[in-house]
């Protein structure tokens, strides 16, 4: 099938969506995702249903909501998706060679899920050791949840990031067969924490003007939902100073712009072989990250911070230029991708794919997101987002939050108080929702509640823990 063109999907792991326009710093440096958006469409209003890790890759491999593939956190994803139904499963049947490159956070590591090759974190670590060099990665001693700046333990050339490039450059140029289409995942590591650049781009924003972060009428200790305050105490995110802040805040917007040079690299592979121009690039992050908005880090709930991610799909140039350098407002989901990709390379997704595809053309976006996020047996917190409108229900003390995200977009305002009937009107149809979703985070027909659970603060604050791993541990969390 010679009209099958190259599809490359790249990810970065915790970069929110204001790292793009609109809301983008005018001083944050990404050339080559500015390429890639002047020359494809931008998803404005795309999503993570649910932020975090493992749920997130689940669903790009599956093209299922989180309710379908019922990975609400990490764990094993060899128990909700098996070899030949995947994405490269699937692509494999349609005579695509597939390759997965960096970060894929499956369980057990080294389970492929279909793909042809896939070349690890792991693999860099130990080819560093086995190396000699006195100079090893992460050697800093930040763990892998910390929100605290620290500055990389080898230089940019031997970085997990350029090393993730590289080994896609000699998978498009050395390994590739190229009598047929390839399917290559790239999946950076970062902006992830450890937050630990390494120079030109540790020192690149230090002398610029950090947005402030955002704190919500509804988010200091005494008002903030107990579900969400309480990892944020227990990884002492509420307490970081502003100064480290705008520190940890620089280094995070240096490693996103180190991995968009990367991905220059990986451009210049493809022009190497005159392929740029005809390969379908997707461009991605697995979820966001609060960066001390909201006296918070990490992801795992639903605000726009942790839950909306930059998507940009850029289309062969053969296909027209019509759609380039659009925009698309409507809702996209990370189960969207899998047929979107499908559809590129000439098949149908199966029937139980719920995802819509992303390319021109394939109808309206779906008017409704429902999402949940789990930090234990029971979702901490469920969502609807209905055009502007975003619901949230936190079942512990059954605390509503009501936001617009159009005249508000880093939910600094609680509506709730001041529209009961829009909050009640969302509540129900969130109830609805969910009755079709196997009744997730229902009780009797009704939204769960649960009291708030002190033993359980006390519980979080004893088993602190911030990520802590060396480089030999064995799952596929180093960053």
């Amino acid at each position: 099938m010679s009209n099958q063109p190259n599809i490359i999907l790249i990810s970065t792991d915790q970069q929110r969506w204001d790292t793009m326009p609109p809301h983008k710093p005018a001083w944050l440096r990404t050339p080559h995702l500015d390429d890639i958006r002047r020359q494809g469409i931008q998803f404005t209003r795309a999503y993570t249903d649910s932020p975090i890790c493992v749920a997130s890759r689940t669903s790009i491999m599956t093209g299922k909501t989180v309710f379908e593939h019922g990975m609400f956190s990490n764990g094993n994803t060899s128990e909700v998706m098996g070899h030949t139904e995947t994405l490269p499963g699937q692509l494999k049947q349609l005579g695509y060679q597939t390759a997965a490159i960096g970060k894929m956070h499956f369980g057990p590591e080294r389970c492929r899920h279909g793909f042809d090759e896939m070349i690890l974190p792991s693999d860099y670590y130990k080819e560093m050791e086995r190396s000699g060099s006195p100079l090893q990665p992460m050697r800093h001693g930040l763990g892998q949840n910390e929100l605290m700046p620290g500055m990389a333990t080898v230089p940019e050339a031997q970085t997990l990031t350029s090393w993730t490039a590289e080994q896609c450059v000699q998978y498009i140029l050395e390994r590739r067969d190229p009598t047929q289409p390839f399917f290559m995942w790239c999946s950076f590591s970062k902006p992830h924490p450890p937050l630990d650049p390494p120079e030109p781009y540790y020192s690149m924003y230090r002398n610029c003007e950090m947005p402030e972060p955002v704190i919500g009428d509804w988010a200091t200790p005494d008002k903030a939902p107990p579900g969400f305050i309480r990892p944020q105490k227990q990884w002492s995110n509420d307490i970081i100073p502003p100064e480290i802040l705008k520190e940890a805040k620089s280094a995070y917007y240096g490693l996103i712009t180190h991995c968009d040079y990367a991905m220059g690299r990986i451009f210049a592979a493809l022009q190497d072989l005159d392929l740029f121009g005809e390969t379908l690039i997707i461009f991605v992050s697995d979820h966001g990250e609060y960066l001390g908005d909201h006296l918070a880090g990490c992801k795992v709930f639903f605000h726009e911070q942790s839950a909306a991610i930059p998507m940009i799909v850029r289309t062969p140039r053969s296909w027209g230029s019509e759609h380039s350098g659009t925009t698309d407002d409507g809702f996209a989901l990370l189960a969207d991708i899998m047929p979107t990709i499908l559809e590129a390379a000439g098949g149908t997704p199966a029937d139980d794919i719920t995802g819509k595809s992303l390319l021109p053309g394939r109808g309206e976006r779906r008017k409704r997101v429902v999402a949940a996020g789990r930090t234990r047996e029971e979702p901490s917190v469920l969502c609807l987002m209905e055009g502007d409108w975003k619901y949230h229900y936190w079942p512990e003390g059954a605390v509503e939050q009501l936001f617009n995200v159009a005249d508000d977009p880093y939910e600094a305002r609680d509506l709730s108080s001041d529209n009961p009937d829009k909050c009640a009107e969302m509540k129900a149809a969130l109830t609805d929702e969910l009755k079709i979703r196997d009744n997730v985070g229902l009780e009797n027909g009704e939204l769960q509640s649960r009291p708030v659970d002190m033993e359980s603060d006390r519980e979080l604050r004893a088993q602190f823990w911030a990520g802590y791993h060396t480089e030999w541990f064995e799952l596929d969390v180093r960053h």
